[in-house]
């Protein structure tokens, strides 16, 4: 025991003798390349960096963010010191993007977008659930919801949940599966199948029309009360598609494209209305064409992201909407005062 404890002291004394320069040092002599350091971005800085830019606002960015000021603040920060650009002009509470930041922008909140897509598609449980659709609540009301219960019987798996918007919906933030749309059909990014073609036809009913007689041109319309569209002025009518002052303006007036259609139905007069909200009504007797039918420029489109296509409640639904929009038949033309 006792060499053993004179050995070790011998060693330590000798450890402490040895000069600093004679020590073995795993710092990187001045000679020697130093190893290259690699910063790693501040992703969690984006989210942020984007919300303050929409809202103009540490503040309500941060809100929105569910986050505090200070925390966004520190968060932008370290992305402009990454960055070492400047992103932000600071003025009191509000604040602008400079031009680095404008420039900026953009590209982050695609990349974002494409990240949460990306991650949406991985998703395990992406097929499983609902089949959620979107469309225009018109659309809903006069031509799906009465063809729907097909669908259900041919699919009883398969449980539907609509939701109705004028306004264009994200994918990956709403879990929508798919949507039906009404438009020119050009959406980025994004799978759009023609379904219907879409046509302006004026319609009343089959005793005002009997009364009145049928309509070829802007003087016949003055036999009838009138009843104006926000979205289908008359003036489409008679121009097909000419400038959007409407013509005649007398008579009553609705903003909603089902309160017309019922309008006329109770024989209010004579509307201008889109074929696919009148068809089934006019199958049954219940409204009749007066007058020629013009041909919309904006169609209806299914819509979804590609990576759904793949899904089975999707294909399902899209194969079935296509066969039964196959079958809707074209408004018929008046010509001479008869239908052709």
């Amino acid at each position: 025991m006792a060499t053993r404890e004179t050995y070790s002291r011998k060693k330590a004394t000798q450890r402490q003798a040895t000069p600093p320069s004679d020590r073995v040092s795993r710092r990187p002599t001045a000679g020697a390349a130093p190893r290259t350091a690699y910063r790693r971005a501040p992703l969690a800085s984006l989210r942020v960096f984007v919300a303050v830019a929409e809202h103009k606002s540490f503040t309500r960015g941060a809100d929105s963010l569910g986050v505090t000021a200070s925390a966004a603040s520190m968060q932008v920060q370290a992305l402009e010191e990454y960055l070492r650009v400047p992103l932000f002009r600071r003025n009191g509470r509000q604040v602008e993007l400079t031009p680095q930041g404008a420039l900026l922008r953009p590209k982050v909140e695609q990349a974002l977008a494409d990240l949460e897509r990306a991650i949406d598609e991985a998703r395990a449980d992406r097929g499983s659930g609902p089949l959620r659709v979107t469309t225009i609540a018109s659309f809903l009301a006069q031509w799906l919801l009465p063809r729907l219960p097909k669908f259900t019987s041919q699919h009883a798996g398969i449980d539907v949940q609509i939701h109705t918007s004028t306004e264009l919906v994200d994918f990956v933030k709403t879990g929508i599966d798919a949507a039906i749309r009404f438009g020119a059909g050009a959406w980025p990014r994004l799978h759009a199948q023609k379904l219907i073609d879409e046509w302006l036809v004026p319609v009343c009913t089959p005793a005002l029309l009997e009364r009145h007689g049928p309509i070829a041109e802007a003087r016949d319309l003055r036999r009838y009360r009138l009843l104006h569209s926000t979205y289908e002025p008359w003036t489409a009518w008679l121009l097909e598609g000419g400038p959007d002052e409407v013509w005649p303006s007398t008579g009553a007036a609705f903003d909603d494209a089902i309160a017309i259609v019922r309008a006329a139905e109770a024989g209010q007069g004579l509307a201008l209305t889109r074929w696919s909200l009148v068809a089934d009504e006019v199958g049954m007797d219940r409204l009749a064409v007066a007058g020629h039918a013009v041909h919309s420029s904006h169609a209806y489109h299914f819509v979804c992201p590609p990576a759904h296509l793949a899904l089975e409640k999707v294909a399902a639904f899209r194969e079935w909407l296509v066969s039964e929009c196959a079958r809707f038949p074209s408004p018929p033309q008046i010509a001479g005062g008869r239908v052709q």
